[in-house]
């Protein structure tokens, strides 16, 4: 053995000139995106698309559901529904097939009906009759387009999106602003308050907007006939009249705001802006039948999830964030859910009971109205309401007669209730700007980077100065460095560096930030002598043009100290770290997070140069502002967790640092993406300890599973990678397999000659475990 410990490694820990935000990607595989809330999968082993019969049984199906798909097997059928996301998928499926298909995606949630489609009736219906989300047996497709109306209609009744807001977080979100409480709101409910205002404020060109809806819908294979008809008709039927009538309008609507897609609600926009002034100006013509507090009544299903989430929510909020329609009959809403139950086993029955109080609510705010005269199919004293409407959640009971259907008592609030209003405007300052820039704010705050990416590359296309093309090259590469992204976030920084080079004085702060930002993507990237150089230019910005206390000079002295860390310089390192910390301590609040990742940064060189006492006594204050300031999944809170670990490690007290890497662990598994470095630097840390203990097949795992992902996501001299090499190497000679060990020490040594400077301690210690190792062969 050669007598050196197994490396860890530690999350590049800089403070940020932006806002701190939560590092999350929501999606670990590639997903199906749906324009509306579902799809219909038609499996027969005998389709053939070129076959007469075959078309105009898809023509049909697509005048009901735009969006239909064929398979051939039931395996890729199956294969299908996995790639689908949170959207409904109704089945037809041949006699020949069905029987072993139904057996395997009946019990699966996103399949919502399913109909057998076959020669030969009688042979089917007995078994049929066993599963309750089969909808029948059909030998002509007639009857099954005339179903799938209903089916469709239900799923988007059903499908409304909401935001559920436990009563605990209403208060944490008004409480003083040292609080940062919004971290534990919903996302979705905060996107519901700022898309609402930018839908407000901005005044679009109908016509443009027209023409690009009608772009978008085409790429979503909406009848063209359709499209054309909404067009061309558009101005001479009411909003209301659109928004009620079975088309493509209110699915799409829906299904955007549900998964908050941004190319549909940009889309959107103008018939949102048209349908909520509206409702405000039927509302004041009247006005005189809302003088006094009524009820109205909505039943749906609800998902099982969204049932309990609704329950943990007693005494708090429920917004709904599209146009709300309810009845004050409530026979007519006792429809609904009576269709919910019987057809969908995997469904709760809710009957909302909500009480209006029009003194409570502001017109403008939370305009209603009665659409019967205005409605493409007029129902029984139908009310509808403005996207955004807040209730309070006042009681939830089951009722006698059915086990699966509660009733929930509601009542309206809005901006005009201070609580309501104090939580409002809190999101409000904090995701502050103008228009569909305060929406990507929001996306990069909650860490929805894909959406993000979308809406931003959506802007660039409507772009026309070079202060917002700028700005969005900033945002792009912001998002692409949460990512893990680094090589795409330098391109997206330098495309941004360049137009403010042409248009900034040389002084300017954004120059600053800007040559701040590239700093950080190539110290995350390991290449310390770019990072070093970015960082002093925007430093000697920073110096002419801020007072000496400002927090953005102590994050340039951070990050320089950051990079002296990484080069094995640590006492330049605590120097500059000590610059920071000082201005830090004086101009920012006791528990802010910036403080925090201060003090983990003086840990880490304390750490480094083996004085662990300290470096524990500065890591301990850190993780706990971290505890208090930000929610349990943030992944600041994770490198905290990982650090402590680190040097309970370099003590020797293994149980303790496998405690905390487990804790570090479970975080950054939930809140990255797979091939995140920073869940690779969890992964070795683990392999670190189980080396130390001797558990050689645990570290081998661990180590593995660390080193695919660098692979992939570091560039090839990355100091990182070095260190991964050189722990399989060690635990390889550790085990007597010296011809496997060999090879992997040179290479890390490769690495670190290439990426540290030759005065780096660990390229000593590597040519001591390569001599060991060679002499042994």
């Amino acid at each position: 053995m050669s007598g050196q410990k197994s490396e860890s490694t530690v999350p590049k820990s800089t403070v940020s000139v932006t806002t701190s935000r939560t590092s999350a990607s929501n999606t670990t595989q590639p997903r199906r995106r749906m324009a509306q809330n579902y799809l219909v999968i038609w499996v027969d082993g005998s389709i053939d698309e070129n076959n007469d019969d075959c078309r105009n049984t898809l023509a049909k199906l697509r005048t009901v559901v735009s969006d239909v798909n064929v398979c051939t097997t039931p395996e890729r059928c199956i294969e299908f529904l996995n790639e689908m996301d949170d959207g409904k998928a109704f089945i037809i499926s041949s006699g020949a097939l069905g029987q072993h298909l139904v057996a395997d995606i009946h019990g699966m949630p996103k399949v919502d009906a399913i109909y057998i489609f076959c020669g030969n009736k009688a042979r089917h219906e007995s078994w049929a009759k066993e599963w309750p989300k089969i909808r029948g047996v059909f030998t002509s497709i007639k009857p099954i387009c005339e179903s799938l109306k209903k089916v469709a209609h239900e799923c988007d009744h059903d499908s409304i999106p909401m935001s559920f807001v436990p009563k605990q977080i209403v208060a944490e979100g008004v409480a003083g602003p040292d609080q940062k409480n919004l971290d534990h709101l919903p996302p979705s409910y905060m996107y519901s308050v700022i898309f609402k205002d930018i839908i407000l404020e901005i005044d679009d060109d109908d016509k443009k907007s027209m023409d690009t809806l009608k772009v978008y819908c085409r790429d979503q294979n909406i009848p063209e006939e359709e499209i054309n008809d909404f067009k061309r008709k558009y101005r001479q039927k009411s909003p209301v009249w659109w928004y009620t009538k079975e088309i493509f309008l209110y699915g799409m609507l829906n299904r955007g705001l549900r998964s908050l897609d941004m190319e549909a609600m940009t889309k959107l926009g103008f018939f949102i802006r048209h349908l909520h002034i509206q409702l405000e100006e039927l509302h004041q013509e009247q006005s005189a039948s809302f003088k006094k507090s009524f009820i109205v009544y909505r039943g749906q299903g609800l998902s099982q999830q969204d049932f309990q989430d609704l329950r943990n929510s007693k005494g708090g909020l429920l917004s709904f964030n599209n146009f709300l329609s309810t009845s004050k009959k409530q026979k007519v809403a006792t429809s609904f859910v009576q269709d919910t139950l019987v057809r969908n086993p995997d469904i709760v029955g809710v009957m909302f009971i909500m009480t209006i109080d029009p003194s409570k609510i502001s017109t403008s705010i939370t305009p209603f109205a009665m659409i019967d005269e205005h409605s493409a199919l007029p129902q029984e004293q139908e009310i509808l309401f403005t996207m955004h409407s807040v209730f309070r959640i006042v009681e939830i009971t089951q009722t006698p007669s059915n086990n699966r259907l509660w009733e929930v008592q509601l009542t309206i609030t809005d901006e005009s209730d201070p609580q309501l209003s104090t939580l409002t405007n809190r999101i409000k300052e904090e995701i502050d700007g103008e228009g569909w820039y305060r929406m990507g704010k929001l996306m990069l705050k909650v860490g929805h980077f894909d959406q993000a990416e979308e809406l931003y590359n959506e802007l660039l296309k409507g772009a026309s100065t070079d202060s917002d093309i700028a700005y969005i090259y900033h945002q792009l590469g912001w998002l692409k460095v949460d990512q893990g992204k680094y090589p795409e976030a330098i391109k997206f920084y330098e495309k941004a560096l360049e137009i403010d080079r042409k248009t900034l004085p040389e002084d300017h702060s954004s120059l600053a930030n800007t040559y701040h930002n590239i700093g950080n993507v190539y110290n995350n990237m390991g290449e310390y002598s770019k990072a070093l150089e970015y960082y002093e230019n925007a430093l000697n910005i920073r110096e002419i043009s801020l007072p000496p206390n400002h927090p953005s000079l102590a994050t340039s002295y951070n990050n320089i100290g950051g990079v002296y860390s990484s080069m094995g310089e640590y006492s330049k390192a605590l120097e500059f770290y000590e610059k920071s910390n000082k201005i830090f301590e004086t101009s920012l609040p006791p528990t802010h997070p910036d403080l925090a990742s201060s003090y983990n940064n003086i840990g880490g060189v304390y750490n480094n140069m083996g004085e662990y006492s300290k470096a524990l006594e500065f890591y301990e204050k850190s993780n706990k502002i971290f505890e208090i300031s930000l929610p349990p999944t943030h992944p600041n809170l994770a490198t905290s967790y990982n650090n402590i670990g680190q040097v309970y490690n370099n003590m020797g007290e293994y149980s303790k640092a496998l405690e905390y890497y487990e804790k570090s662990n479970k975080i950054w598994k939930t809140s990255l993406s797979p091939t995140h470095p920073d869940l690779a630097t969890s992964y070795n840390n683990i392999g670190a300890v189980y080396y130390n203990t001797g558990e050689h097949s645990k570290a081998l795992e661990y180590y593995e599973k660390a080193n695919k992902i660098w692979e992939i996501s570091l560039p090839a001299n990355h100091p990182d990678l070095a260190t991964s090499y050189n722990n399989i190497g060690q635990l390889y000679e550790e085990m007597g397999e010296y011809s496997k060990a060999l090879p992997l020490l040179e290479k890390a040594l490769s690495i670190k000659q290439k990426s540290l400077p030759s005065t780096h301690p660990s390229i000593k210690s590597v040519m001591i475990s390569i001599a060991v190792v060679k002499k042994k062969l």
